[in-house]
């Protein structure tokens, strides 16, 4: 695999089933990436360390998640240039709220960029939007992966349109399309 242009923290293993989601996006855009375990709280030095040499490793993003009040993206922006992309993961009393408002309510001069709750998915295709930014055969990638979610909401409303609300259920096994 070519060197990586995306890192993929997680504060803990329970992270991984939503992180996958990340990995598997830039999977399908082509994008090499990097995946470790590093907690803000129970290994600051590791994660630090991760995140001042991130770039000049050669990444050019950075994913994090975490679940809790962790500020494991926002320790990682604090100790690097590169943009950081924060996913707030749903566990504890709290689901997730904690972690969100712990991920996006960042002091100014620290962003982090902030997706739903469990949003990896949509992580890593932010991380496919800023890689673009200098790789044109990334962003020809991104603009397919959009036109053929427009054509799947098109077939899907014809189908409906005609099938009826019904049969349409049916067919998809009564759950939302």
């Amino acid at each position: 695999m070519n060197n990586p242009l995306v890192g993929i923290v997680m504060g803990s293993d329970s992270d991984l089933p939503v992180m996958r989601g990340a990995a598997d996006i830039l999977d399908e855009f082509g994008i090499p990436w990097e995946m470790i375990i590093s907690s803000a709280h129970r290994a600051p030095e590791k994660t630090a360390t991760y995140a001042r040499e991130a770039a000049g490793r050669g990444l050019a993003v950075i994913i994090a998640g975490a679940g809790s009040a962790a500020h494991l993206a926002g320790v990682i922006a604090g100790h690097t240039p590169l943009p950081v992309i924060g996913v707030p993961i749903s566990s504890g009393a709290l689901n997730g709220v904690d972690a969100l408002y712990a991920t996006v309510q960042m002091p100014p001069g620290i962003p982090v960029a902030t997706v739903a709750i469990n949003g990896a998915k949509n992580a890593g295709i932010l991380a496919a939007q800023i890689v673009s930014a200098g790789r044109p055969e990334v962003r020809e990638k991104i603009i397919a992966y959009k036109q053929k979610m427009t054509r799947q909401v098109e077939e899907k409303s014809a189908l409906l349109q005609e099938l009826g609300v019904e049969m349409y259920l049916q067919k998809i096994g009564g759950k939302k399309a």
